[in-house]
């Protein structure tokens, strides 16, 4: 079969097309054929690893696509011809990949592979981040940075969807922020021209926000502490704008009691992960059935133009989710 894996690690030059054998299935496992993948931070960590073991990794952590063989005893309900997406530990950007069946999400009618394939990652951590650590509660009010990012864009439908909640987002370009608009955020920042601390606590009567979901780290720390309120809680998904902050002052953390929390999801248990899937499917799977929420495609590339795709997420052009199309 036909896979991405890397020459040696380094940028987006050194993905390659591969030929591998199809992987077998073990218990309690699927064999999927591939329709569609999607492009994540994940991915690129993982390229640029110098710490890679050889042979390197067949890239990709979700997919889209059918069911070849089940392998799950304890699931016969999906039989093969059965349409599902899910993370897979690796393995996505392929032609065949095998799935833990206790995280296989059954693809509704009314979704195409490449919208199913943009939902795994980004709306899994976007309803772990708000829900699980953040405890975000109805009408409360959240502050959402990089909001037009593929987890942006999951969180936040689910937290106006879900929860009621105001949602506050900051983005780096007005077409970015009216495509949040578009989803419901009620309070727009361009972090470019404007002091997003100043205007949230203008926002917000000088009370701050409940909940912080921050893919910035560092750069954004003190702004950060100036935006939550007493008691509110804050959940750190990246570290793009750094992650070692300098002369930090623990003072304003015990003066505001803040909840501090950080986490990723790809390196979680298998446990945790089926554990989220199956509550994911059983609160959230309905609103995209009746299309109150919709996975967010930002562009389609083919397979073999797998480098064009990273560079495109490397260069933060993205509205929503990159998605690789695997053709049969």
């Amino acid at each position: 079969m036909k896979v991405v894996s890397i020459k040696k690690p380094g940028n987006s030059k050194e993905l390659e097309m591969q030929e591998r054998p199809i992987p077998k299935p073990e218990m309690g496992q699927l064999l999927v054929k591939v329709k569609a993948s999607a492009i994540n931070r994940t991915d690129i960590m993982t390229r640029e690893n110098r710490q890679l073991p050889e042979p390197y990794p067949i890239l990709g952590i979700e997919v889209a696509g059918v069911v070849v063989e089940n392998q799950d005893s304890s699931n016969n309900q999906l039989v093969p011809g059965t349409r599902v997406a899910g993370l897979v530990n690796h393995g996505g950007y392929a032609e065949y990949v095998v799935m833990p069946a206790d995280r296989a999400i059954r693809i509704p009618d009314n979704m195409s592979f490449e919208e199913a394939a943009a939902i795994p990652e980004v709306f899994l951590t976007a309803y772990q981040t708000l829900y699980w650590l953040g405890e975000l509660e109805s009408e409360e009010t959240v502050l959402i940075h990089a909001g037009a990012s593929g987890v942006g864009t999951a969180a936040i439908q689910l937290a106006k969807k879900m929860t009621k909640a105001k949602v506050i987002v900051t983005a780096g370009s007005t077409e970015k922020l009216q495509f949040c608009k578009e989803l419901g955020a009620d309070k727009l920042i361009n972090y470019k021209e404007e002091e997003f601390d100043q205007l949230v606590l203008e926002y917000t009567e000088q009370k701050g926000v409940d909940l912080i979901l921050d893919f910035v780290g560092a750069s954004y720390w003190e702004k950060n502490l100036n935006s939550l309120k007493t008691d509110g809680r804050w959940v750190v998904i990246g570290v793009l704008g750094g992650a070692v902050v300098e002369n930090v002052n623990l003072g304003m953390l015990l003066q505001k009691r803040i909840t501090l929390k950080g986490t990723l999801l790809t390196p979680r248990s298998d446990d945790y992960k089926a554990q989220l899937t199956n509550e994911f499917i059983e609160n959230v799977l309905p609103y995209f059935e009746k299309g109150l929420i919709k996975p967010i495609v930002d562009i389609v590339f083919p397979l073999d133009e797998v480098a064009k795709a990273h560079q495109y997420m490397e260069e933060n052009k993205n509205s929503g989710k990159i998605i690789l199309k695997i053709e049969d």
